[in-house]
């Protein structure tokens, strides 16, 4: 929206307009972009952070199947030395 202002001097005949306001389809639009960056950032952060579960996750699980196949090994070595 923009606010004009016209001022008319009496002698010479003068009109002066002033424009004033405008660019808030620019200001909007630049709004509208950093929101669209900041919601691309957000999302890149959430989808890490699940990359990064689930690879705790996977580390986990194969270092309970490694405890379970040592303790498997230790009773049967324990099992061969008790004969």
């Amino acid at each position: 929206m923009s606010d004009d202002r016209v001022t008319t001097t009496p002698t010479p005949q003068t009109t002066v307009i002033e424009t004033r306001g405008g660019g808030s389809g620019a200001g909007l639009l630049i709004g509208f972009v950093l929101l669209l960056a900041v919601a691309i950032g957000a999302y890149y952060l959430i989808s890490q952070n699940n990359h990064q579960s689930t690879k705790d996750a996977a580390i986990t699980s194969a270092a309970k199947s490694v405890e379970k196949t040592a303790d498997k090994a230790a009773d049967a070595i324990d099992g061969a030395t008790k004969k």
